[in-house]
């Protein structure tokens, strides 16, 4: 099972432009390319998913454990005949002193060779004691190429290579010239994501060409070759425990931030997906539960607003008890109304309280929660794992706000708490894994089991 770990030394180096030409490049070549993330990014695995024509799949050390990490790399490394994993930030970065969740502990632990994507604005002989100093941070991750970013043009690479024969024993693997022709637009979220990018298409197979003309692929395929055997993982089983429940969830250009994982786990337990537009469809479809995951509902607040009957519908349905759980843009359309750049829509209007975009973060990065005594499902005892990022922030609320969880560690809704209740509707800003035991998933279609026609009593137990 080739694979390589796509780092860099510092964010913002091109490392997602990168690893899109490259899936999309080794994918013409007719080769089944599999890709991961690193962290809780949500946008990058949507680009990948395009570019390399399968789903990618995050793997994250705050909000997964060591053997799930392996389990699910394993699983979906074994289809294909090259896996890439992109990093988030630098390679030594990372949430702890010690390293212990950095890119470079997670290449490490998946045996994975190290490709350093590195920024060549304005460097030249200075290359050599960055790679060098790389090296000699941590001898046990194994650096095995750089690929040359942002090159100036011919004399620029002629004296970057020169510099990184004469002084190390690192071997570039290409140099991809300058171009901001080929750059993803960026916004307050990160990278815009490729469901909503009309011309993302376009736009990779742009990245592919130039990557495939100036990225030595054969040499990037000799050092994937050289990656260690993951440990081989169980098979997935699909329980279909809570076979026959219905799920409706958002899923359109407003909303789209869902982990592979979690919609993976939902169909392995029979569940029935069922995808509602929320700019378009008038009526939720039949269904026993609601989920509404994060998205950009702020670039679509006239959009949202127009589909009055679907606001009412999931207001009436809510109301009624449906099962419902919604996380950042999901919670920000449930609200009263959406407030960005002197625009105002009204919303579902289930939450007490306006949303107002800012134009700095509000909560941003990982997140520790505790549940209260408010959650309208079990949620596991201790620390629950989950992370953030909004602009925007929830204003007139009430007092006595009821909310499923304490904040430990984050912002939530206010610095204190998070995930608004009312009936079995959970909204909150952020954002939890739902597959493993500390998921949200089980307790969440035990509550839909229980209210479904008729209720199911294995489903009750799985």
């Amino acid at each position: 099972m080739p694979h390589l770990f796509i780092s860099a030394a510092h964010k913002s180096s091109g490392k997602t432009t990168l690893t899109l030409g490259l899936c999309r490049a080794l994918r013409a070549r007719g080769l089944r390319v599999q890709a991961f993330k690193k962290g809780p990014d949500y946008i990058d695995p949507i680009w990948h998913g395009l570019a390399s024509g399968r789903p990618s799949y995050n793997l994250d050390f705050h909000m997964m454990a060591t053997p799930e990490i392996e389990a699910l790399f394993a699983r979906h490394a074994a289809s294909a005949d090259i896996s890439l994993i992109e990093g988030n930030k630098g390679l030594y970065d990372g949430l702890d002193l010690d390293g212990s969740n950095s890119n470079a502990a997670l290449a490490k632990l998946l045996g994975s060779p190290v490709v350093l994507v590195l920024d060549s604005v304005g460097v030249t002989r200075g290359v050599a004691p960055l790679i060098l100093g790389y090296q000699a941070f941590d001898a046990r991750v194994d650096i095995a190429g750089v690929i040359l970013n942002k090159v100036g043009g011919p004399r620029h690479e002629d004296k970057l290579r020169a510099v990184i024969e004469r002084y190390t024993d690192v071997k570039v693997l290409g140099a991809v010239r300058l171009d901001a022709g080929l750059a993803i637009v960026e916004r307050h979220l990160g990278l815009v994501p490729g469901n909503e990018a009309e011309a993302a298409e376009v736009r990779i197979e742009a990245i592919a060409a130039r990557v495939a003309e100036q990225v030595d692929l054969d040499a990037v395929l000799a050092v994937a070759g050289r990656a260690a055997v993951p440990r081989a993982a169980a098979p997935r089983q699909s329980a279909n425990a809570f076979a026959g429940l219905r799920l409706a969830y958002a899923q359109d250009r407003a909303f789209g931030f869902y982990y592979q994982e979690d919609l993976d786990t939902l169909r392995d337990l029979g569940v029935r997906l069922l995808p509602v537009d929320t700019l378009r469809d008038a009526r939720l479809p039949e269904c026993d539960g609601l989920l509404l995951g994060g998205g950009f509902p702020e670039m679509f607040i006239e959009a949202l607003q127009a589909n009055a009957s679907l606001r009412a519908d999931i207001r009436r349905a809510v109301q009624a008890g449906l099962p419902t759980y919604a996380e950042c843009g999901g919670l920000m359309y449930l609200s009263r109304s959406i407030q960005w750049n002197g625009r105002r829509g009204e919303m579902v209007g289930l939450v007490p309280g306006d949303t107002v975009m800012g134009e700095r973060p509000v909560g941003r990065g990982y997140a520790l929660l505790e549940a209260t005594q408010e959650t309208p499902w079990p949620s596991p005892a201790g620390e629950m794992p989950a992370h953030e990022f909004h602009y925007s922030r929830l204003e007139q609320l009430p007092e006595d706000l009821a909310c499923a969880y304490r904040v430990l560690r984050g912002h939530g809704i206010d610095g204190s708490r998070d995930g608004y209740v009312r009936d079995n509707l959970l909204a909150a800003y952020c954002h939890r894994r739902g597959s493993g035991e500390r998921g949200w998933i089980l307790p969440f279609l035990r509550k839909m089991a229980a209210r479904a026609e008729p209720p199911n009593a294995a489903r009750l137990a799985a």
